[in-house]
């Protein structure tokens, strides 16, 4: 015999109500994945979201909470090698922003609308293949390009 339960509803375990819009898991849909450039080459690894109200309008004290619906405003990437491995967070002034603006799409990877290597994110790719694989004999031949 099933038995049913006479007091009132759990209301915690009602559904939330439709929000406009896509709504993406932020651990499930976004977090660690790889960033693609408009060409489908790899620009990095989406580190972080800055997340906004979706009014423009946080709380009294400046901190988003459950209360209000919010919206991505921009995918962070930055140095969080260490701050994983010992703890912490990097500061602001080291993450590097990716407007959400600039998505194109989200599957298994977050795809941009835009080409990679002009972003500040891909500075040290740039970097490193102009001033260390640039340098060793052959760094610059291209082996596709040569039948």
């Amino acid at each position: 015999m099933r038995r049913t339960r006479t007091g009132p509803r759990d209301l915690s375990r009602e559904p939330e109500p439709r929000q406009p819009g896509r709504v993406l898991d932020a651990g499930l849909h976004l977090l660690d994945r790889q960033v693609l450039d408009v060409d489908d080459l790899p620009v990095c690894t989406l580190d972080d979201l800055e997340l906004e109200a979706a009014d423009g309008e946080p709380a009294e004290d400046g901190r988003i909470d459950g209360r209000v619906p919010v919206v991505i405003s921009a995918l962070l990437t930055g140095p969080v090698l260490g701050t994983r491995v010992f703890g912490g967070r990097p500061p602001a002034s080291r993450w590097y922003r990716l407007p959400w603006a600039q998505v194109s799409d989200v599957g298994t990877v977050v795809h941009l609308g835009v080409r990679g290597g002009g972003l500040d994110v891909t500075w040290l790719d740039r970097w490193t293949r102009d001033h260390v694989v640039g340098r060793i004999p052959g760094g610059t031949h291209d082996p596709e390009a040569s039948g």
